[in-house]
């Protein structure tokens, strides 16, 4: 079973005497607030959306963790063109990861363009986007913040017997 309350916990083991960072589900919106401890805040109880923040906080470098929501440039949904090819563009590695993310733990993924009210962009191509990072981040090797995540998420799920690119190819199939 995939409860967003089991990650707030495995995040806690996993990451806060390095980084003083806690994983809190329940909001009407994510967001990250530094302070102490740091607090990745996820939508409601949503377990895809506590993956989802959690690849942004994997993203972001030592400063950007010390500004609220890592100071990125956000626009609400209803984006126009532009603004949402700018939007897919610094959502690529977030979620790759994410990607990765659900692999390690078995659960189904799919891109998000966020955009419900505007101009969606290509999804076709971002997916592919997506897809192709994930595999070459497999290829290369994750950095440490992702790979210890992963490990942590295939501990708890059990998953790691096979290997994760073909996790990934089961939770995120190529488009037809």
């Amino acid at each position: 079973m995939h409860r967003a309350k089991d990650l707030e916990a495995l995040f806690l083991d996993t990451f806060h005497s390095d980084f003083a960072t806690v994983l809190e589900g329940g909001f009407e919106e994510p967001v990250y607030l530094p302070g102490r401890p740091h607090r990745i805040r996820y939508t409601r109880d949503y377990f895809r959306s506590a993956l989802h923040e959690v690849a942004h906080w994997c993203v972001a470098g030592p400063r950007r963790r010390t500004l609220e929501d890592y100071g990125y440039w956000y626009a609400p949904d209803g984006r126009d063109a532009a603004q949402q090819a700018r939007f897919l563009t610094v959502e690529v590695r977030p979620q790759a990861f994410e990607a990765l993310f659900c692999a390690a733990c078995g659960h189904p993924f799919r891109v998000s363009l966020d955009n419900l009210d505007g101009d969606p962009g290509d999804a076709d191509r971002f997916a592919a986007q997506v897809r192709a990072l994930a595999h070459t981040l497999i290829d290369q090797g994750l950095p440490q913040r992702p790979r210890q995540w992963v490990a942590a998420l295939e501990r708890h799920y059990h998953s790691a017997r096979r290997p994760l690119a073909d996790r990934l190819d089961a939770v995120f199939p190529p488009s037809p």
